[in-house]
């Protein structure tokens, strides 16, 4: 049985739906249940949603052969595990953002907020900036409001919320996109078939394409 991980929402049905077209259909999973756990046992296949930013623990961890998550994640907290493909969907991008009329004082450490530190830190020290990191969970477009930083480095998908309270993308860090990644055992145990769905998946993308 092959053990996948699905992140819940919109992005983890549209990868399911590749899954399905792939020939992996598990029809349980379009029931409007409760359910996190599904499988077909004729195509050996088990399905189950958990949080995107949890998808690679799961993989990394075992619990998971594969799974789908955010380059965004993979940058941000470098699990050990394979990544295979890019699924090409779930694109956005990795931004610094601000009010309009910010600019730069390079004499003074700038003020960055964002839950994403690792990114934020490595971008920010290849351009030899110092900063001065606020780590948030949440709501992050406040923090400029509120004059707590100065920028902000966050996930940028259509702009909206960032124009509704008065930001807008100074710099692009990095295009992210959703990722097929494998736990490195289960590659090794159950490389034919992870190669076989890889293959397959693969044929989905390129129509996408």
């Amino acid at each position: 049985m092959l053990n996948v991980a699905l992140p819940k929402g919109r992005l983890g049905e549209k990868v399911y739906a590749m899954f399905e077209a792939a020939g992996y259909e598990c029809p349980s999973i379009r029931e409007n249940s409760r359910k996190l756990v599904f499988e077909n046992e004729e195509k050996q296949v088990r399905y189950f949603w958990v949080k995107p930013s949890d998808v690679a623990i799961y993989v990394e961890r075992g619990a998971a052969d594969i799974g789908v998550a955010g380059k965004d994640i993979l940058l941000e907290y470098e699990p050990a595990v394979y990544e295979l493909l890019d699924l090409n969907i779930g694109k956005c991008r990795m931004a610094v953002a601000a009010p309009a009329d910010f600019r730069d004082n390079e004499n003074r450490t700038l003020r960055v907020a964002t839950k994403f530190t690792s990114i934020a830190a490595a971008y920010y020290a290849g351009l030899g900036r110092q900063i001065d990191m606020i780590k948030l969970n949440g709501s992050i477009e406040l923090a400029p409001i509120l004059e707590l930083s100065d920028v902000i480095v966050d996930i940028v998908e259509t702009g909206t919320t960032l124009k509704e309270n008065n930001l807008i993308v100074h710099q692009t860090i990095l295009p992210i996109s959703a990722r097929l990644i494998a736990n490195k055992a289960s590659f090794q145990f159950k490389g034919p078939q992870i190669e076989d769905l890889l293959c397959r998946i693969k044929e989905q993308v390129n129509e996408c394409d």
